[in-house]
């Protein structure tokens, strides 16, 4: 079973997949160095990126991330500004220090290899990390695969077979699909965010996952409020300005009365584009499930905080936990990762965790949070991944204020005007996402070499 704060993770941007997950793959590989004993041994080191980690790395900062992720920084706690002072550093000196101390040398443009051509059998995004003595032999070398939402699986993880099928045996209501999740509601007299926090309860304290839910949607305010604030012109090329502070300026200045009846939406869309600018940025974001589509969740909370009735802290965590709970379902069943599952996999996903949040502090039955996840992903299916010059901005930062204007839609069709029946259940929708991603040509999965990344003319 998962936990809620795997869902949501506190990280930096422009990518789970590409950034979080490769920096944590660094992360990883220099502390195991460190546990062996032999770091003092290290002399050099070479990183390998294959398939889409390699095709869209530049653009997504994979390179930075897995250097940043040698170095010691983790996603959640790095400081950003000394991050980017000492990239600079390995960029200029060809100098690395491994866990800040192990000093070896390492050449941007010789020892990080793009495999283009290249992809692993076990998923597309992984990344290989070779470490070497002076004499060139290997002291350490492992793979590594990013498979979406900041989840990493090494080599020997992917390879494990025996897998036990008592492993949620420790927890009080081990759901695996939509039908049994429901079926535990029904006997159990409880909600979906109380089966949840069950289960949480047996990794963390009530006080951990009160406290650690509201860390989430801090971050996510901090996130829309400096997307609000931030002016500008995003990194990497494509000279796209930042439209999130202007769209706050205007709908801050406006009497209350009369209102345009369309404003909301209005709304919901600045809290979206503040958070995925915020996020192409390189900013700390949350992970929800994933940062491409970042932005979904946090602007539909906020839809919630500031325009349902009798919102509240409660609420807020109804619908963290609620949302979380459709996510693992995703991530069981399917994939998070946009290389396996297009964005379908993202913004798709997050806009059916939304809608059953949202349908959640809405009073909605059981059957009607299930019916609002399902008609979420419903209308996202088929959504390709085709990032104009591998970055996280056209049509990614758009596609989020769409993905949560569809969950709010979602919540108010399932429960405002649904008693909870519906024809195509939750797990049907994530058996046709998941092989519709398997059916999806390769180029429309994170890897720009189709769809509005190679039609875009670059003027």
């Amino acid at each position: 079973m998962l936990s809620i704060f795997d869902l949501f993770k506190i990280g930096i941007g422009p990518s789970s997949s590409h950034t979080v997950g490769p920096m944590i793959a660094g992360l990883r590989f220099a502390q195991e160095l460190g546990k062996s004993g032999k770091l003092s041994e290290v002399d050099s080191a070479c990183i390998e990126l294959f398939g889409s980690l390699a095709l869209t790395g530049r653009g997504h900062a994979t390179d930075t991330a897995v250097i940043s992720g040698l170095m010691g920084y983790h996603p959640a706690t790095v400081d950003l500004i000394e991050m980017r002072c000492q990239l600079d550093r390995v960029a200029n000196e060809e100098r690395l220090a491994i866990l800040g101390s192990r000093e070896i040398h390492f050449s941007n443009r010789k020892d990080l290899i793009f495999h283009f051509d290249r992809s692993l059998m076990f998923h597309p995004n992984a990344v290989r990390f070779s470490a070497k003595d002076a004499s060139g032999n290997i002291v350490l070398d492992r793979t590594y695969y990013s498979v979406g939402g900041g989840f990493v699986v090494s080599d020997e993880e992917a390879n494990l077979t025996d897998v036990s099928s008592n492993a949620t045996t420790c927890f009080p209501f081990p759901f695996t699909n939509g039908e049994n999740l429901m079926a535990m509601c029904l006997e159990s007299g409880m909600r979906i965010d109380e089966i949840v926090d069950a289960n949480e309860r047996t990794m963390r304290s009530c006080d951990e996952i009160e406290s650690g839910c509201d860390q989430i949607w801090k971050v996510m305010q901090e996130s829309i409020q400096r997307g609000c604030e931030t002016k500008g012109v995003l990194p990497g090329g494509l000279n796209v300005k930042r439209r999130a502070p202007k769209l706050f300026e205007m709908l801050s200045s406006e009497s209350k009365s009369p209102v345009d009846p369309l404003r909301v939406l209005d709304w919901v869309s600045l809290f979206a584009l503040a958070v995925n600018e915020e996020n192409a940025a390189g900013g700390r974001v949350v992970t929800a499930p994933t940062n491409g589509a970042a932005g979904v969740i946090p602007a539909v909370l906020s839809y919630y905080i500031r325009f349902v009735a009798d919102s509240n802290r409660e609420g807020i965590h109804r619908f963290l936990k609620t949302a979380a709970a459709i996510g693992m379902l995703y991530k069981r069943n399917a994939s998070l990762s946009a290389a396996e599952m297009g964005c379908q996999g993202e913004v798709g996903v997050a806009c059916s965790m939304a809608a059953a949040g949202l349908a959640a502090c809405m009073g909605g039955s059981v059957g009607q949070i299930e019916n609002a996840a399902e008609i979420g992903m419903e209308h996202n299916l088929g959504l390709t991944c085709d990032p104009v010059r591998g970055l996280v901005q056209i049509p990614c930062i758009e596609r989020n204020t769409m993905g949560a204007a569809k969950a709010i839609n979602a919540a108010r069709l399932a429960v405002l005007y649904g008693d909870g029946s519906h024809f195509v259940s939750l797990d049907r929708v994530i058996e046709t996402m998941r092989q519709t991603g398997v059916d999806m040509q390769s180029k429309y999965k994170e890897t720009s070499l189709g769809g509005l990344a190679v039609n875009v003319v670059n003027c």
